[in-house]
Protein backbone atom coordinates (compact mmCIF):
# COMPACT_ATOMS: atom_id res chain seq x y z
CA UNK A 1 0.00 0.00 0.00
CA UNK A 2 1.38 3.16 -1.14
CA UNK A 3 1.59 5.71 1.89
CA UNK A 4 -0.91 7.40 3.17
CA UNK A 5 -1.13 11.30 2.58
CA UNK A 6 -2.44 13.81 4.97
CA UNK A 7 -5.96 15.85 3.61
CA UNK A 8 -4.23 19.08 4.31
CA UNK A 9 -1.45 18.34 2.29
CA UNK A 10 -4.07 17.54 -0.68
CA UNK A 11 -5.36 21.11 -0.40
CA UNK A 12 -1.97 22.27 -0.67
CA UNK A 13 -1.39 20.42 -4.10
CA UNK A 14 -4.65 21.58 -5.03
CA UNK A 15 -3.45 25.07 -4.50
CA UNK A 16 0.55 25.08 -5.28
CA UNK A 17 2.45 22.24 -5.79
CA UNK A 18 5.45 24.27 -4.82
CA UNK A 19 3.93 25.28 -1.46
CA UNK A 20 3.10 21.95 -0.18
CA UNK A 21 7.06 21.78 -1.09
CA UNK A 22 8.00 24.48 1.13
CA UNK A 23 5.50 23.04 4.55
CA UNK A 24 6.77 19.58 4.08
CA UNK A 25 10.03 21.15 5.02
CA UNK A 26 8.81 23.01 8.23
CA UNK A 27 9.45 21.04 11.24
CA UNK A 28 5.89 21.95 12.57
CA UNK A 29 3.01 22.41 10.76
CA UNK A 30 0.28 23.01 13.81
CA UNK A 31 -1.71 25.94 12.38
CA UNK A 32 -1.48 29.15 14.37
CA UNK A 33 -3.74 30.52 17.58
CA UNK A 34 -5.70 32.36 14.93
CA UNK A 35 -7.08 29.77 13.24
CA UNK A 36 -8.19 27.93 16.53
CA UNK A 37 -10.15 31.01 17.47
CA UNK A 38 -11.85 30.91 14.28
CA UNK A 39 -12.52 27.12 13.89
CA UNK A 40 -13.87 27.41 17.69
CA UNK A 41 -16.84 29.90 16.40
CA UNK A 42 -18.39 26.56 14.40
CA UNK A 43 -19.05 24.96 17.65
CA UNK A 44 -20.84 28.66 18.88
CA UNK A 45 -23.75 28.96 16.19
CA UNK A 46 -26.89 28.86 18.20
CA UNK A 47 -25.60 31.38 20.59
CA UNK A 48 -23.60 33.91 18.02
CA UNK A 49 -27.11 33.75 16.05
CA UNK A 50 -28.49 35.91 18.27
CA UNK A 51 -25.23 37.59 20.14
CA UNK A 52 -24.99 41.80 20.33
CA UNK A 53 -23.08 43.65 18.17
CA UNK A 54 -20.83 44.49 21.22
CA UNK A 55 -20.26 40.31 21.49
CA UNK A 56 -19.58 39.78 17.62
CA UNK A 57 -17.19 42.90 17.42
CA UNK A 58 -15.02 40.66 20.59
CA UNK A 59 -15.00 37.47 17.88
CA UNK A 60 -12.44 36.65 14.93
CA UNK A 61 -15.61 37.60 12.36
CA UNK A 62 -14.82 38.52 8.47
CA UNK A 63 -18.02 40.22 8.53
CA UNK A 64 -20.08 42.92 9.81
CA UNK A 65 -22.21 41.64 12.96
CA UNK A 66 -25.57 42.57 11.25
CA UNK A 67 -24.22 40.30 7.98
CA UNK A 68 -22.88 37.58 10.50
CA UNK A 69 -26.36 36.99 12.19
CA UNK A 70 -28.59 37.49 8.82
CA UNK A 71 -26.23 34.34 7.67
CA UNK A 72 -26.54 32.35 11.18
CA UNK A 73 -30.47 32.82 10.97
CA UNK A 74 -30.32 31.83 7.12
CA UNK A 75 -28.00 28.55 8.05
CA UNK A 76 -30.70 27.96 11.00
CA UNK A 77 -33.25 27.78 9.01
CA UNK A 78 -31.57 24.45 7.03
CA UNK A 79 -32.51 21.23 7.77
CA UNK A 80 -28.57 20.45 8.31
CA UNK A 81 -28.65 23.53 11.27
CA UNK A 82 -29.10 20.43 13.85
CA UNK A 83 -26.55 18.04 12.75
CA UNK A 84 -24.39 21.24 12.83
CA UNK A 85 -25.10 22.74 16.19
CA UNK A 86 -24.98 18.93 17.58
CA UNK A 87 -22.31 16.67 15.62
CA UNK A 88 -21.92 12.97 16.34
CA UNK A 89 -18.17 13.69 17.16
CA UNK A 90 -15.24 16.17 16.96
CA UNK A 91 -12.17 16.21 16.11
CA UNK A 92 -12.02 12.87 14.84
CA UNK A 93 -8.94 11.52 13.07
CA UNK A 94 -9.84 9.47 9.69
CA UNK A 95 -7.84 7.02 8.26
CA UNK A 96 -8.73 5.87 4.60
CA UNK A 97 -6.79 4.24 1.73
CA UNK A 98 -4.94 6.58 0.43
CA UNK A 99 -4.82 9.41 3.12
CA UNK A 100 -5.89 10.59 6.36
CA UNK A 101 -6.84 13.73 7.88
CA UNK A 102 -9.03 15.46 11.20
CA UNK A 103 -12.66 15.74 10.56
CA UNK A 104 -13.55 18.56 12.52
CA UNK A 105 -16.74 17.19 12.99
CA UNK A 106 -19.26 14.10 12.23
CA UNK A 107 -22.36 15.29 11.52
CA UNK A 108 -25.82 13.27 10.45
CA UNK A 109 -27.34 10.42 10.90
CA UNK A 110 -25.48 8.62 8.87
CA UNK A 111 -22.37 10.55 9.76
CA UNK A 112 -20.77 12.84 7.21
CA UNK A 113 -17.16 14.93 7.35
CA UNK A 114 -17.61 18.55 8.05
CA UNK A 115 -13.95 20.46 8.16
CA UNK A 116 -13.91 24.20 9.04
CA UNK A 117 -12.03 26.61 6.90
CA UNK A 118 -10.68 29.76 8.78
CA UNK A 119 -11.23 31.55 5.58
CA UNK A 120 -14.20 32.80 3.60
CA UNK A 121 -15.95 30.96 0.63
CA UNK A 122 -16.35 32.45 -3.15
CA UNK A 123 -19.67 33.36 -4.19
CA UNK A 124 -21.04 30.18 -4.79
CA UNK A 125 -19.71 26.81 -3.77
CA UNK A 126 -15.95 25.72 -2.46
CA UNK A 127 -12.55 26.74 -2.66
CA UNK A 128 -10.91 23.95 -4.79
CA UNK A 129 -8.13 22.96 -2.41
CA UNK A 130 -11.30 22.94 0.21
CA UNK A 131 -13.17 20.86 -1.80
CA UNK A 132 -10.24 18.15 -2.27
CA UNK A 133 -9.79 18.30 1.66
CA UNK A 134 -13.50 17.52 1.34
CA UNK A 135 -13.58 14.74 -0.41
CA UNK A 136 -10.68 12.98 1.31
CA UNK A 137 -12.13 12.90 4.33
CA UNK A 138 -15.37 12.15 2.50
CA UNK A 139 -13.23 9.03 1.15
CA UNK A 140 -11.50 8.38 4.10
CA UNK A 141 -14.67 7.74 6.56
CA UNK A 142 -16.37 5.56 3.41
CA UNK A 143 -13.15 3.33 4.14
CA UNK A 144 -13.27 2.99 8.06
CA UNK A 145 -17.00 2.13 7.71
CA UNK A 146 -17.07 0.09 4.40
CA UNK A 147 -20.39 2.31 3.41
CA UNK A 148 -20.34 4.83 0.83
CA UNK A 149 -20.25 8.66 1.87
CA UNK A 150 -21.49 10.73 -0.91
CA UNK A 151 -20.69 14.25 -0.02
CA UNK A 152 -18.66 16.35 2.78
CA UNK A 153 -19.15 19.71 4.57
CA UNK A 154 -16.97 22.80 4.52
CA UNK A 155 -17.93 24.80 7.09
CA UNK A 156 -16.50 28.65 6.92
CA UNK A 157 -17.49 30.42 10.80
CA UNK A 158 -15.76 33.66 10.35
CA UNK A 159 -18.33 34.88 7.51
CA UNK A 160 -21.57 31.94 9.26
CA UNK A 161 -21.44 30.27 6.14
CA UNK A 162 -21.98 26.46 5.11
CA UNK A 163 -21.41 24.54 1.84
CA UNK A 164 -21.75 21.16 0.86
CA UNK A 165 -19.21 19.36 -1.34
CA UNK A 166 -20.80 16.42 -3.11
CA UNK A 167 -18.15 13.48 -4.40
CA UNK A 168 -18.92 14.34 -7.94
CA UNK A 169 -16.99 12.88 -11.40
CA UNK A 170 -15.37 16.53 -11.41
CA UNK A 171 -14.29 16.93 -7.34
CA UNK A 172 -12.71 12.85 -7.17
CA UNK A 173 -10.87 13.93 -10.66
CA UNK A 174 -9.49 17.07 -8.49
CA UNK A 175 -8.85 14.77 -5.40
CA UNK A 176 -7.20 12.18 -7.74
CA UNK A 177 -4.70 14.75 -9.36
CA UNK A 178 -3.73 16.26 -5.64
CA UNK A 179 -3.34 12.86 -4.83
CA UNK A 180 -0.64 12.21 -7.54
CA UNK A 181 1.26 15.54 -6.97
CA UNK A 182 1.76 14.96 -3.39
CA UNK A 183 2.83 11.66 -3.95
CA UNK A 184 5.76 12.50 -6.75
CA UNK A 185 6.96 15.68 -5.37
CA UNK A 186 10.30 14.91 -4.63
CA UNK A 187 11.32 17.87 -6.68
CA UNK A 188 11.20 21.75 -6.13
CA UNK A 189 8.00 22.61 -8.45
CA UNK A 190 8.06 25.66 -10.99
CA UNK A 191 7.29 28.78 -9.36
CA UNK A 192 3.50 30.22 -9.80
CA UNK A 193 3.19 33.48 -12.56
CA UNK A 194 1.49 36.80 -11.82
CA UNK A 195 -0.95 34.66 -9.29
CA UNK A 196 -3.11 36.26 -7.06
CA UNK A 197 -2.14 32.91 -4.73
CA UNK A 198 1.44 34.28 -3.98
CA UNK A 199 0.00 37.41 -2.34
CA UNK A 200 -1.11 36.13 0.86
CA UNK A 201 1.02 32.76 0.48
CA UNK A 202 3.22 32.28 3.97
CA UNK A 203 6.74 31.00 1.83
CA UNK A 204 6.69 33.72 -0.86
CA UNK A 205 9.55 35.16 0.85
CA UNK A 206 11.19 31.76 0.51
CA UNK A 207 10.22 30.68 -2.89
CA UNK A 208 11.12 34.50 -4.27
CA UNK A 209 8.17 34.63 -6.46
CA UNK A 210 7.85 37.63 -8.11
CA UNK A 211 4.56 39.56 -8.78
CA UNK A 212 2.79 41.92 -10.91
CA UNK A 213 0.96 44.88 -9.71
CA UNK A 214 -2.55 45.11 -11.54
CA UNK A 215 -1.38 48.72 -12.70
CA UNK A 216 1.61 46.83 -14.74
CA UNK A 217 -0.85 44.34 -16.01
CA UNK A 218 -2.50 46.69 -17.76
CA UNK A 219 0.41 48.30 -19.17
CA UNK A 220 -0.35 51.21 -16.94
Amino acid sequence: MSSLVAASDLARAAYCPRQLYYARREETREPPSSVDAIRALAFEYPTLADASDDELTTRPLATAPNDYRANLRELRNRDVWEALTEPVARDVLLTGKDCRGIAHKLVGDQPIPSFVSPGAPPEQGVWEPQRVRAVALAKALAWERESEVPRAIVEYPAVGVVRTVTLTTRNKAAYRRALRVARELDFVPPRLRDSAKCNGCSYRTECGVKTRSLKSLLGL
